[in-house]
């Protein structure tokens, strides 16, 4: 049997593969109904349940379907026996977006519970450093 570090790496790679993908039911599968998402596009005060998680990735779809990536780079996980959090550096960008800014980084955290036995996203949280502030 998988470790539970192990299962929420597992989780979280088959989430980014899945976005990388466009599937929406892969992107949302292992997230809470009460799941919270802090994303780089507002609303600036988050998307808030399934349904508004659900519907805020249609629009990120169709700007990837214009050659963009969505690559998990790192990834470290902590986890305890109720509770865990992730934190990964990933290449999000077109092509063009990735030669202008080869450094950038979509930065990713994570935060999950255990739910009757199975790890949920309860909380995402995506940002881009301001590129005003690159060396």
């Amino acid at each position: 049997m998988a470790t539970d570090e192990e299962q929420v790496r597992a989780l979280v790679e088959r989430w980014a593969a899945a976005v990388h993908a466009g599937d929406l039911d892969g992107v949302v599968a292992d997230h809470a109904a009460d799941v919270v998402m802090f994303d780089v596009p507002p609303p600036y005060e988050g998307v808030r349940g399934i349904d508004a998680y659900r519907d805020s990735w249609p629009p990120f779809f169709e700007w990837q379907a214009r050659g963009a990536v969505f690559e998990v780079e790192s990834l470290q996980v902590t986890t305890g026996s109720e509770v865990a959090f992730a934190f990964a550096l990933l290449r999000c960008g077109t092509p063009q977006d990735l030669a202008d800014r080869p450094a950038q980084r979509l930065r990713l955290t994570v935060g999950l519970r255990k739910d009757a036995g199975r790890w949920v996203v309860t909380h995402e949280h995506h940002s881009f450093p301001d590129p005003g502030d690159a060396d």
